[in-house]
């Protein structure tokens, strides 16, 4: 059973930093692309940064040059450092683990339950 937990979230003051952490179990973890994702109230759920599993990253232009995403394949773990931090941040984020097919088509899609982040003084 594909599990993806999520911590590391907080408060913080703008202008902080945070680490969010992913530990993922139940899955060949090195072949999903993993990303991060969030969700602030009465808003959509917006990609934040995803990395292939390749390497390659895609950043949303809102956090570009604040976030940096990692990834450690031999523990299963996938990380965001968080810099800069606005008030603008603050939503629940979320793991996912998108496993694609050939064609670029996504075959399994799995989510963590999120880990609330609030930038505020």
């Amino acid at each position: 059973q594909v599990q993806l937990v999520e911590s590391g979230g907080g408060l913080v003051q703008p202008g902080g930093s945070l680490r969010l952490s992913c530990a993922a179990s139940g899955m060949l973890f090195s072949v999903y692309d993993m990303g991060w994702h969030r969700q602030a109230p009465g808003k959509q759920r917006e990609l934040v940064v995803v990395m292939t599993s390749g390497g390659s990253t895609n950043y949303a232009d809102s956090v570009k040059g604040r976030f940096t995403i990692s990834r450690d394949n031999a523990e299963k773990m996938v990380y965001l450092q968080m810099n800069s931090l606005k008030p603008e941040d603050t939503a629940v984020y979320y793991c996912n683990a998108v496993l694609r097919k050939v064609d670029g088509r996504p075959l399994n899609d799995y989510w963590g339950q999120g880990t609330q982040v609030t930038v505020s003084s």
